[in-house]
């Protein structure tokens, strides 16, 4: 069965078209809570010995404010500020690694804010570090999300040096007026430059960050953006909706409701998106991400191995991920955790403890279940419900009754099948995928919850 395309239903995505989790975990970040301890932290790193580690590092600076942006972020020009970071940074890393002696590391990704705000010599502190607290596999994937506007060609022949393997680079759109409108102008010849050397230089792949729904954005001029980047040929597409919550994210009161395009034209927006780069020969991996054939991402899904995390799709499902910086959450044994999002408190805490545990959640089996059955979903469109049968012994129809009555009415709709001893869901509701994931989230049961998350088109 091919995951290049998907049937576009417009009556059916208008009828689903309400809110709901991405589901980078079950549970959700909605379930953490602070009675979560450094105790449970600890036993949880000593779950699994046997499992390979993946390091987040989040770098909270950047130059200048996007409005549409909902990330935790310190917008400052004074890089001396990143040296006091990376000064609480290393405390954390030193006292965390040695809770992973054994381990191997084989990713290890940069996020923020903008982990490019770093300067050469920054960088080369903070990864001489990590390569000296954690043993680092050979041929390890090391990626970094990049903003194009504030960095030198030559930075990228500095990250490739430091062993920097995967960029994602954020474009969101080629049009100057919906630029201005974000307060993100850049230049697109330089972001060509930006793709181009990274090719020659031999990183393994370069992912393009699209967003559509911004301020001023229309059906043809986001064509145009998609156009232009098609020439570029990068390896992976993210083309995320912009979901304005101004009540949440203080930026987007700088963007005005009327300048946004109307929700029948963001539809037009992905619909012609989706027709386009799955007509350019990529793979439509779920929600916003689309790959070329050959890219390990496209490859994982056609086997049935891709799995998600709180970065989002990866090939790299059996690590532990731990995460160290301001707000980075890990996923450490039957846990996940997350550290201080208030940059003062996240200094005072790790001055303090030598961590930044703030909240968590430790899972019970009946989460166990249910993460694994989304995460199938979510990633490779299909449920070996026999699979769960065995590995979690119960009988899955009886265990998930009322999840099943929750997903009839996708079933009716010829959205989901369910055969004997799998659920496979069909072209026409992949893009559904988060309302179908949905049926067997027991957090939901209670709907008014929804409120409090974007809607999944």
């Amino acid at each position: 069965m091919s995951n290049q395309q998907i049937v576009w239903d417009q009556e059916i995505i208008e009828k689903y078209n309400y809110s709901g989790p991405r589901y980078t975990s079950y549970p959700t970040a909605l379930e953490f809570h602070e009675a979560y301890t450094p105790a449970e932290f600890d036993m949880a790193c000593t779950q699994y010995p046997e499992r390979p580690l993946s390091l987040y590092i989040h770098i909270p600076f950047c130059h200048k404010l996007c409005y549409f942006c909902g990330c935790n972020k310190v917008i400052t020009r004074h890089h001396h500020k990143a040296d006091i970071y990376l000064d609480s940074l290393e405390l954390e890393i030193r006292q965390r690694a040695a809770l992973f002696t054994e381990r191997k590391v084989t990713q290890l990704h940069f996020g923020g804010g903008t982990p490019t705000f770093l300067t050469k010599v920054q960088f080369t502190r903070l990864m001489t570090l990590l390569r000296g607290e954690f043993q680092f596999e050979e041929g390890a994937e090391i990626s970094i999300e990049v903003d194009p506007r504030e960095i030198e060609l030559d930075m990228l022949d500095h990250l490739r040096d430091e062993g920097f393997n995967r960029l994602s680079i954020g474009v969101q759109d080629f049009n100057k007026e919906v630029q201005q409108l974000v307060n993100r102008d850049q230049d697109e010849d330089f972001i060509i430059q930006m793709v181009q050397r990274a090719k020659d230089l031999g990183f393994r792949s370069t992912n393009l960050d699209l967003i559509y729904g911004l301020p001023k954005q229309s059906a043809d001029s986001l064509a145009n953006t998609i156009k232009r980047v098609l020439e570029m040929e990068p390896g992976r597409l993210s083309v995320f909706n912009y979901a304005h919550m101004p009540t949440l994210f203080a930026a987007q009161r700088k963007i005005k409701d009327a300048d946004l395009p109307a929700p029948a034209e963001k539809l037009v927006m992905l619909q012609e998106t989706i027709e386009t780069l799955t007509g350019a020969g990529y793979q439509f991996i779920g929600m916003d991400h689309f790959a070329l054939p050959d890219d390990e991402l496209a490859v994982a899904q056609r086997e049935g191995v891709l799995h998600r995390n709180f970065q989002g799709y990866t090939t790299q499902g059996e690590c532990d991920l731990l995460g160290m910086g301001v707000s980075a959450i890990s996923m450490i044994g039957d846990s996940y955790a997350q550290n201080k999002k208030d940059l003062k408190e996240y200094y005072a805490q790790v001055d303090e403890q030598r961590h930044a545990l703030w909240r968590g959640v430790a899972l019970d089996n009946d989460d166990l279940i249910r993460r694994e059955v989304i995460k199938q979903l979510i990633c490779n469109f299909t449920l070996d419900t026999k699979a769960i049968e065995a590995e979690f012994n119960l009988d899955f129809d009886t265990y998930f009754a009322e999840d099943i009555k929750l997903l009839q009415t996708f079933i009716n709709d010829e959205l989901v099948t369910m055969h004997e001893g799998r659920i496979d869901v069909e072209l026409r509701g992949r893009l559904l995928i988060r309302n179908i994931c949905m049926c067997f989230d027991k957090y939901l049961r209670d709907r008014a919850r929804q409120q409090q998350f974007s809607r999944v088109i």
